[in-house]
Protein backbone atom coordinates (compact mmCIF):
# COMPACT_ATOMS: atom_id res chain seq x y z
CA UNK A 1 0.00 0.00 0.00
CA UNK A 2 2.47 2.25 0.74
CA UNK A 3 4.16 2.01 -2.29
CA UNK A 4 1.92 2.55 -4.62
CA UNK A 5 1.12 5.88 -2.85
CA UNK A 6 5.08 7.09 -3.51
CA UNK A 7 4.83 5.59 -6.90
CA UNK A 8 1.83 7.66 -7.72
CA UNK A 9 3.62 10.77 -6.25
CA UNK A 10 6.70 9.99 -8.37
CA UNK A 11 4.56 9.91 -11.61
CA UNK A 12 2.68 12.92 -10.80
CA UNK A 13 5.96 14.54 -10.09
CA UNK A 14 7.42 13.62 -12.93
CA UNK A 15 4.83 14.58 -15.52
CA UNK A 16 5.08 18.24 -13.80
CA UNK A 17 8.56 18.64 -14.18
CA UNK A 18 8.14 16.71 -18.07
CA UNK A 19 5.51 20.04 -18.55
CA UNK A 20 7.79 22.29 -17.10
CA UNK A 21 10.88 21.34 -19.61
CA UNK A 22 7.97 21.42 -22.50
CA UNK A 23 6.87 25.27 -21.34
CA UNK A 24 10.59 26.05 -21.16
CA UNK A 25 12.17 24.62 -24.44
CA UNK A 26 11.33 27.85 -26.54
CA UNK A 27 13.08 29.90 -24.28
CA UNK A 28 16.24 27.38 -23.51
CA UNK A 29 16.91 26.57 -27.08
CA UNK A 30 15.35 30.06 -28.97
CA UNK A 31 16.97 32.77 -26.51
CA UNK A 32 21.11 31.93 -26.60
CA UNK A 33 20.91 31.29 -30.63
CA UNK A 34 19.31 35.00 -30.85
CA UNK A 35 22.04 36.34 -28.34
CA UNK A 36 24.66 34.99 -30.13
CA UNK A 37 23.45 36.17 -33.43
CA UNK A 38 23.42 39.59 -32.25
CA UNK A 39 26.82 39.05 -31.28
CA UNK A 40 28.04 37.55 -34.28
CA UNK A 41 25.69 40.69 -36.45
CA UNK A 42 27.37 43.40 -34.29
CA UNK A 43 31.04 42.17 -34.69
CA UNK A 44 30.28 41.86 -38.25
CA UNK A 45 29.24 45.20 -38.67
CA UNK A 46 31.22 47.34 -36.18
CA UNK A 47 34.41 44.83 -35.68
CA UNK A 48 34.69 43.67 -39.27
CA UNK A 49 33.41 46.27 -41.73
CA UNK A 50 35.21 49.06 -40.02
CA UNK A 51 38.02 46.81 -39.26
CA UNK A 52 38.39 48.16 -35.59
CA UNK A 53 39.39 44.58 -33.96
CA UNK A 54 38.56 45.91 -30.34
CA UNK A 55 35.39 43.81 -31.16
CA UNK A 56 36.58 40.41 -31.75
CA UNK A 57 35.66 39.38 -28.35
CA UNK A 58 32.40 39.44 -29.31
CA UNK A 59 32.81 37.39 -32.18
CA UNK A 60 34.43 34.75 -29.89
CA UNK A 61 31.54 35.22 -27.34
CA UNK A 62 28.95 34.64 -29.87
CA UNK A 63 30.70 31.23 -31.63
CA UNK A 64 31.24 30.27 -27.95
CA UNK A 65 27.60 30.55 -27.19
CA UNK A 66 26.23 29.36 -30.36
CA UNK A 67 28.57 25.72 -30.11
CA UNK A 68 27.37 25.51 -26.57
CA UNK A 69 23.79 25.78 -27.44
CA UNK A 70 23.98 23.06 -30.13
CA UNK A 71 26.14 20.64 -28.54
CA UNK A 72 23.71 21.19 -25.40
CA UNK A 73 20.33 21.10 -27.16
CA UNK A 74 20.87 18.42 -29.73
CA UNK A 75 20.65 15.80 -27.07
CA UNK A 76 18.28 17.37 -24.78
CA UNK A 77 15.17 17.98 -27.65
CA UNK A 78 16.06 14.22 -28.63
CA UNK A 79 15.61 13.62 -24.64
CA UNK A 80 12.47 15.39 -24.68
CA UNK A 81 11.35 13.55 -27.52
CA UNK A 82 11.46 10.50 -26.44
CA UNK A 83 10.03 11.30 -22.86
CA UNK A 84 6.70 12.59 -25.03
CA UNK A 85 6.46 9.73 -27.54
CA UNK A 86 6.03 7.52 -24.36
Amino acid sequence: MMNKKLDYLKRKKNANVIKIELYFTPLLVIFPIIVSILLIQDWFYRGYMLGVSTYNGELFLGLIIMSGNIIFDIPFLKSLKSIVRK
